[in-house]
């Protein structure tokens, strides 16, 4: 978990390879739907372009079909989701239902400037039309709308581990790594 720009992706794709389980980000797959013009893709892109979150309903189901495939059957690190309250309801029973639950959620803190500026850098870098400015901004106050208070649901479960998300990657991805291994939650 983390605002847009934390780091997430970047830190997922290590964690994901240190524990030889799927990452699955639901940005991902809300880029291929789009790219790939399904109906899917279609409807996100309209809420992604405008900053704002994919309804609760289609990502749910994205993801409910992400995790039923066979490569996340032992385990699956989760990159974007849940991001409401609905969803982590969701999640709850999409893991029920596998007979599974979630060793930790990994929060990710970075100043609000410092992700602006990484969003900004990032759609210069790779192009990225849902990184606008305005867009950028909006999808920080959404963030702290919808998906903070998830921050209270997940601690008060003892699931939740806060990692300083500033500084170069290879810091960050040494202090992820170490609260993991305390907690653990990232197996050798």
């Amino acid at each position: 978990m983390g605002p847009p720009g934390a780091g997430k992706g970047t830190q997922a794709k290590v964690i994901a390879q240190r524990l030889a389980v799927p990452a699955v980000s639901t940005g991902d797959i809300f880029r291929v739907n789009v790219t790939q013009r399904t109906e899917l893709g279609r409807e996100a892109k309209r809420y992604m372009d405008a900053g704002d979150y994919v309804p609760d309903a289609i990502t749910n189901a994205m993801v409910r079909a992400r995790l039923a495939e066979p490569d996340a059957a032992d385990g699956f690190l989760l990159d974007g989701y849940p991001r409401t309250v609905s969803q982590v309801e969701e999640l709850d029973s999409m893991l029920a239902e596998r007979g599974s639950g979630l060793d930790a959620v990994l929060l990710l803190t970075v100043d609000r400037d410092e992700v602006v500026e990484r969003l900004a850098r990032r759609a210069r870098d790779e192009g990225r039309a849902d990184d606008t400015v305005e867009v950028i901004g909006h999808r920080q106050d959404v963030y702290a709308d919808q998906t903070a208070p998830l921050v209270e649901v997940y601690d008060g479960r003892g699931l939740l581990v806060r990692v300083d998300g500033m500084g170069p990657v290879d810091e960050v991805t040494s202090r992820v790594l170490r609260v993991l291994d305390q907690a653990g939650a990232a197996a050798s």
